[in-house]
């Protein structure tokens, strides 16, 4: 998910621009459009038929209830670096969202669904599905079930002679591994990924890695954001558990945190989940895991996520890697000292803000200090919008200051 330069298209306030197709929006969604405007916003949570998925099940005699708070967002206006303001509606249509909820003290305080979504609409989140296999992650290690300090080939011995050979579970999970990839290799990782359109025999993401060959730079630098570094973790997490990752994710996370539907996970052609984009979910269950964090990993007196955890997604990434890294820059406008760890980001600041983030506008915010989630979906035109990404984050420090 490469990022551009921020601070020139954030004083731009005009409308985010469009890439308009030949095609009408009527045209049948398919592998060549299903992420390009306009066929995006429908796509997002009606994907082609082209990719399957396997479910994540819920307990829907364990779902938690979000009930309405007294707050509100009637105070919102999101100051302009050109002196002007957006009230929230605007806020919603200049970030193309297609659904929002705010919580406070787990109650909610806002929600608005565009473009065809409903409560109950899935929305595939991008690689914001990197914060929820990150946690995964974690919650296995803290059951001894992995070991984050073990070489990825103790688990996959296939990638041995590839890039991968010497580089640990936890620096997949920090992204912090020196795999570059060529141009052949980048292309052949999309085809395997079964999200662009593929020949007769398509191949898989296991079958992807194994091919690999060649060392790789040094392990355990700088933040490196590779999309395909989380998918092999999920070969990592089957293998050490021998069960799927939708599987897993319903054990360990999606029925605890009183889920109301069951979500899914895109699959590549060989039936292999994309743990690196490819979950599927509603806002609401998106918000719920978030508030899952925010109260400490509690649920109903159940500790579901152990707060030592929580606790070092937040201060555990170095920040060193990060300032070093591949976006500290782009980043900038934002913040200056940022970090990530196992797929979560962090902004420190008052308040500290550890969020999820994908592609084309996919967001989960917890600001743990004022007791506020933000689960975001969005249809942005283009896979990053700077102008965008900038407005987000401004808005949700509006919507925190706001609560506070």
């Amino acid at each position: 998910m490469p990022l551009l330069n921020l601070p020139a298209l954030i004083f731009n306030q005009g409308p985010p621009s469009l890439i308009m197709q030949s095609d009408s929006p009527a045209t049948a969604i398919n592998l060549f459009n299903w992420r390009q405007p306009p066929h995006n916003v429908a796509a997002f949570h009606e994907l082609p038929p082209e990719i399957a998925t396997a479910a994540i099940s819920a307990d829907g005699a364990g779902v938690r209830p979000l009930p309405r708070s007294a707050k509100s967002l009637e105070a919102f206006a999101l100051r302009l670096p050109n002196g002007g303001s957006l009230g929230l509606d605007q806020f919603v249509a200049a970030t193309s969202t297609d659904a929002m909820l705010v919580l406070h003290r787990g109650a909610l305080v806002y929600e608005v669904y565009r473009n065809g979504m409903t409560p109950s609409s899935p929305h595939v989140a991008m690689s914001a599905t990197k914060a929820v296999v990150g946690l995964l992650t974690e919650l296995l290690a803290a059951d001894d079930a992995i070991a984050l300090d073990a070489p990825v080939t103790a688990y996959v011995e296939e990638v041995a002679s590839s890039p991968y050979a010497g580089t640990t579970v936890r620096q997949l999970l920090d992204m912090r591994n020196g795999v570059i990839f060529s141009p052949a290799e980048e292309a052949a990782y999309a085809q395997a990924t079964g999200w662009e359109p593929h020949g007769d025999e398509p191949s898989g993401l296991q079958a992807f890695f194994t091919s690999l060959r060649g060392p790789a730079a040094p392990h355990g630098g700088p933040f490196r954001y590779h999309s395909a570094t989380t998918d092999l973790l999920g070969w990592v997490l089957e293998r050490a558990t021998s069960k799927p990752l939708p599987a897993l994710l319903s054990e360990r996370l999606w029925r605890p945190i009183g889920a109301t539907k069951d979500a899914a996970m895109t699959l590549d052609p060989a039936g292999f989940s994309r743990g690196a984009g490819g979950l599927c979910a509603t806002i609401g269950d998106l918000a719920r895991l978030g508030q899952v964090l925010a109260d400490g990993g509690v649920v109903d007196q159940r500790q579901v996520v152990p707060a030592r955890i929580i606790d070092d997604l937040v201060n555990g990434g170095d920040r060193a890697a990060w300032s070093n890294g591949q976006w500290s820059e782009a980043f900038a406008p934002i913040s200056r000292t940022m970090a990530y760890r196992s797929g979560w980001y962090t902004v420190d600041g008052d308040p500290q803000i550890l969020f999820a983030m994908g592609v084309h506008g996919q967001n989960l915010f917890v600001d743990r200090a004022n007791d506020v989630v933000v689960a975001k979906f969005s249809s942005w035109a283009q896979p990053t919008d700077n102008r965008a990404l900038w407005l987000t984050h401004t808005g949700v420090a509006e919507i925190g200051r706001c609560l506070a």
